[in-house]
């Protein structure tokens, strides 16, 4: 099977290519009643969309959301919530030079191996794009997670070797790289900027915090909360590693340091990152991701055609100098549709 597809009691199947007519989503499994309209689903895709910002690509796309069924007089009526979202810029010609050239660092060689054709537009279904339909879906999980008090949200901690130190949560949505850190915010601008002018791209580590999540969610041994919550990120095109709580920091630390200690009041540390034996404990869950640099640079790098004969290749088009900013409303819809999907296993489906 193609694993187009994401979830067992809410599950999600994205589709849809980077130049085709469209890109969406089909819900299955969203209880009935919940009240929904394009704006609660708009207001999430205006934060992913492109050509916001000088740090971001200058491909410019409305990415106006279109509720084609499971909605019936603002409420969802249980059955599947089709989702669609039109591409209206496409430029298919900045690649007719590359269409028998595999790019570094893209799924071009990949997709070609397994499928013995490829969509060389911008990379087909293996673009970025796809990932419109996950914070379409997204946003509905987070309104579900909503009446149930628990918030989602990531930010950026480090872009190439500069690290944010401070945390103001309100500055996350005050600037187009997304940090915490109103010091670091211009450091991290003009490494990416620096970058687009030399015509190369950065990458970036995000961290991501679900706050107010009951204990008790998540499965023993192979369905772990913490797993699935690794496993949705890395299904996130150009994420590299996954950490949770001390992460690999625990490396250097002995047990007596990074035990999270207990009172009757809480726990003293958070070094587990929120789950013991892969169930939340009831603590904040923090994870950290690293985001590669974008592969998609202007600078001429060796690579083969689909003959196997070497060539060089300048990757054309409109692209993110670095894709980590964008990449931390795709994980918070990604958290948002494991959590809902963990918490619909563990009381039944019955979460509404």
């Amino acid at each position: 099977m193609y694993s187009n597809s994401y979830g067992e009691c809410f599950r999600i199947t994205t589709f849809g290519e980077s130049h085709g007519a469209a890109v969406g989503v089909i819900i299955d499994g969203c209880p009935s009643g919940l009240e929904l309209n394009n704006d609660d689903i708009q207001k999430e895709l205006d934060r992913r969309k492109p050509g916001q910002s000088k740090v971001s690509t200058l491909r410019k796309e409305d990415d106006m959301v279109e509720i084609l069924s499971g909605v019936f007089e603002g409420k969802t009526t249980g059955t599947p919530i089709a989702l669609i979202v039109k591409n209206m810029s496409q430029r298919s010609q900045d690649y007719n030079d590359i269409k028998d050239l595999f790019r570094p660092g893209h799924a071009d060689f990949t997709y070609f191996k397994k499928f013995g054709i490829r969509d060389y537009r911008g990379g087909g279904r293996a673009s970025a794009r796809e990932t419109i339909g996950r914070v379409a879906a997204g946003a509905v999980a987070k309104k579900i997670l909503a009446l149930k008090g628990i918030d989602i949200f990531g930010f950026i901690v480090q872009i190439e070797n500069i690290k944010a130190e401070n945390f103001d949560k309100e500055f996350i949505e005050q600037n187009p790289v997304r940090t915490a850190d109103r010091q670091a915010y211009p450091l991290m601008e003009e490494a990416i900027l620096k970058a687009k002018k030399e015509l190369d791209s950065v990458g970036g580590v995000v961290e991501l915090c679900i706050k107010n999540i009951p204990a008790g969610i998540g499965e023993p041994v192979f369905d772990r909360l913490n797993a699935r919550l690794a496993y949705a990120i890395m299904s996130i095109p150009a994420v590299k590693g996954v950490e949770f709580g001390a992460g690999f920091k625990a490396v250097s630390m002995r047990g007596s340091e990074n035990n999270d200690e207990i009172t009757p009041d809480y726990f003293l540390s958070n070094n587990s990152g929120g789950t013991l034996g892969g169930i939340s404990s009831g603590q904040d869950i923090v994870l950290r991701f690293a985001v590669k640099p974008t592969s998609s640079i202007l600078i001429p790098k060796k690579t083969i055609d689909i003959n196997g004969r070497p060539k060089e290749i300048v990757t054309k088009g409109r692209h993110d100098p670095c894709v980590a900013p964008r990449g931390v409303i795709v994980a918070e819809a990604m958290a948002a549709l494991t959590i809902v999907d963990m918490m619909m296993i563990h009381t039944g489906r019955n979460i509404i």
